[in-house]
């Protein structure tokens, strides 16, 4: 199986192209920089097959599907910056980005033959109430110029092919990239105290266990919505914070506060993330570990 990744400078792409060559696929990875922009661990990724591609280029992206004739295309790229969405002056850029670029993708694939799988978020969802978002349900509405460009990266695809995944995930963290628990252990680098939201509610997402998973779904032809994040249920971000600072055995006091006593971000977060991931069992996927062990694996992976 040839697979065609985009982002891999990013968390995501990273580990999706580890695991391809891990199972011995071809793998061929792209971002907007020249050359291989992550981490230059020595992985597989590191030496793997690379070429830059402005996604936002639909003849571009068109003649390059069309010249590597992929069997299946794993997009990982994305605007991710949540609060600079929000400014007018690139609001426009965000959608091209996350809006219309997946649909460029989607498009190239179905004239390839090739399937398609799509990461999106929790964020196309309105973010209230208590009881976790099924994959297949409809009625979205999201929050913030974020979720809506990804709410229309996702209607993008479906309109293209029907040879698609649609993954949505929350609260992502890996090797390759920024995240909560790499802030979290910075900060207890020069503080003692820490002030973390204890209203917003979900379930972290280790690249690792993610990206076993998508190479599982592009092995089969069950297409359509799902839900995935490590199981160990529903918490919130003061909870995680604390689970991070117990298991790297730091000295850190934190204080949960609600969204309010925070102070309001640019962009607005959801409060409910809780994903219904039931939708993987049924189709026969084997779920991601328990996110306590997956932070304990991911801490080790720092340290090496």
């Amino acid at each position: 199986m040839k697979v065609f990744v985009t982002g891999v400078g990013g968390q995501l792409g990273h580990d999706v192209m580890n695991e391809l060559a891990a199972r011995g696929y071809e793998g061929i990875g792209s971002d907007l920089a020249p050359v291989y922009s992550g981490i230059a661990d020595g992985s597989p990724v590191t030496v793997m097959p690379y070429v830059q591609l402005d996604l936002t280029d639909e003849a571009a992206v068109a003649a390059q599907i069309e010249a590597i004739r992929p069997d299946a295309v794993v997009h990982c790229a994305a605007w991710t910056a949540v609060d600079a969405a929000e400014d007018p002056a690139v609001a426009e850029k965000v959608m091209t980005v996350n809006g219309r670029a997946p649909g460029y993708l989607a498009q190239a694939c179905a004239r390839a033959g090739a399937k398609i799988l799509y990461l999106s978020t929790d964020y196309v969802f309105d973010g209230q109430g208590t009881r976790p978002w099924q994959p297949d349900e409809t009625g979205y509405a999201p929050l913030n110029h974020y979720g809506a460009t990804k709410l229309a990266g996702e209607q993008a695809i479906a309109a293209a092919t029907d040879r698609f995944f649609i993954v949505r995930i929350a609260w992502v963290f890996g090797k390759n990239g920024k995240n909560f628990i790499r802030t979290m252990l910075q900060l207890s680098e020069t503080r003692d105290t820490l002030r973390v939201v204890c209203d917003q509610i979900g379930t972290p997402t280790y690249t690792l266990d993610l990206s076993r998973l998508l190479v599982d779904m592009l092995e089969t032809e069950k297409y359509g919505y799902y839900h995935a994040t490590n199981e160990g249920g529903y918490i919130s971000w003061y909870e995680f914070a604390c689970e991070i600072f117990r298991q790297a055995g730091r000295k850190m006091t934190v204080i949960p506060v609600t969204t309010a006593e925070y102070g309001l971000s640019r962009a607005a977060r959801p409060f409910n993330s809780r994903l219904d991931k039931s939708k993987l069992t049924e189709n026969g996927f084997l779920p991601l570990p328990d996110w306590r062990d997956a932070l304990a694996r991911y801490l080790k992976e720092l340290e090496a």
